[in-house]
């Protein structure tokens, strides 16, 4: 599929990113996040049954795999 960004000639493809929210005050990062991705611009594309699936565990109280430190741009 063609990137949607304006001028961008780059097509979209299937990739695993990292994807960062910030749920409930938090920073939540997930891995192996399914996503197609501009192979020109990086612009990145979730399929609605990605999201209702991170919605889904973002609602569960799980303990999480890894924590990682959070740095604060000041």
């Amino acid at each position: 599929m063609k990137c949607s960004i304006k001028g961008c000639p780059g097509e979209y493809e299937g990739k695993s990113i990292l994807h960062t929210v910030r749920y409930k005050g938090k920073v939540v990062v997930i891995d192996q996040v399914p996503a197609e991705v501009c192979s020109v611009c990086d612009d990145v594309l979730l399929k609605p049954e990605t999201i209702r699936h991170i919605e889904q565990l973002l609602k569960k109280s799980t303990v999480p795999v890894e924590t990682v430190p959070l740095y604060e741009y000041a």
